[in-house]
């Protein structure tokens, strides 16, 4: 892949969806990837590299980080690395449920449904992409806690509108911030960089789409069904952002899961990078009129503003 790869997907003009639907199709018709045959799965994974970039470790910056030795903070990046892969694999399965049920029954004929289908092939591929990556990192399989489960199977199977779309874009622009870091540092193991390669350049079309949409679906909205809304995405953020790094990443690690989850949450140079990765999306989500006072709790608690 060239660095022209890892732009993000172009700006349409601001002549409605249907041709900002037909951009991103013709874009996915010019660059796709398939992560069968483009990731190395063949060669060992060699464990003198990190999983992710170190600075984005949720205990980088901490006493207990400065204890540990290389081979511990290399295997702590791995297991991180694997859980924020098993988490992305979780919301991908919501979002395809979501966008599926956005599109019963409407035009096959109108781009934006035929997007909607390309898009929910990518994340198909994306979360193969994501299972078979952790796996490779020799990781057991992360799942979120049972009460972020069973709200999101709620939030699946009833969420809708600007609702859904919003919170797609939370959980796609967190990941994107990281994983552009991760994909050009060298630390990294060569096949999670490709991963997250692939994973970058897809998903700008998807955040292109999520943006669109959540604009589209606001245009009308009154006051009461934005400030509920506002208040439903940034709690369903909060449990997508919480849900990143599962506390057995420490066990697993080797590590006194104690000791790191303790310092893991009073972490303030994590904390710091959470908020300036999520800088452009907070601004958006305030244009939109969803960064209302209820909401803003929830993104505080999630350290993301």
């Amino acid at each position: 892949m060239t660095s022209a790869d890892v732009q993000r997907a172009p700006e349409a003009a601001p002549s409605g969806r249907h041709e900002t639907a037909q951009r991103l199709l013709d874009s996915s018709a010019t660059l796709s990837y398939d992560p069968a045959t483009e990731v190395d799965w063949e060669t060992p994974l060699d464990k003198d590299f990190h999983g992710a970039s170190p600075e984005w470790s949720t205990l980088y910056g901490t006493s207990y980080w400065a204890e540990m030795t290389p081979e511990q903070q290399k295997e702590l990046t791995r297991q991180e690395a694997a859980s924020v892969a098993s988490t992305g694999i979780w919301f991908e399965m919501i979002l395809q449920q979501m966008v599926l049920r956005d599109f019963y029954a409407k035009d096959p004929t109108d781009p934006a449904f035929q997007w909607a289908l390309t898009e929910i092939a990518d994340e198909c591929r994306h979360s193969i992409m994501f299972a078979r990556g952790a796996q490779k990192l020799g990781a057991p399989p992360y799942r979120p806690r049972r009460l972020a489960v069973e709200l999101g199977r709620v939030f699946k199977a009833v969420a809708g509108g600007e609702a859904a779309y919003a919170a797609i874009l939370v959980a796609e622009e967190v990941l994107d911030v990281m994983q552009r870091d991760w994909m050009r540092d060298e630390r990294v193991v060569p096949f999670v960089r490709t991963i997250n390669n692939i994973h970058v350049v897809e998903e700008s079309r998807h955040m292109k789409f999520a943006r669109e949409e959540t604009r589209e679906q606001l245009e009308g909205a009154g006051a009461v069904r934005r400030q509920f809304n506002a208040l439903v995405i940034a709690i369903a953020s909060y449990f997508i952002v919480s849900s990143m790094v599962n506390r057995d990443v420490y066990k697993n690690a080797g590590l006194d899961a104690e000791r790191a989850l303790r310092e893991a949450k009073a972490n303030e140079h994590h904390k710091s990078m959470m908020r300036s990765s999520c800088a452009g999306l907070m601004e958006f989500l305030g244009s939109c009129g969803l960064l209302t006072k209820p909401a803003l709790v929830f993104y505080k608690r999630a350290n993301l503003i």
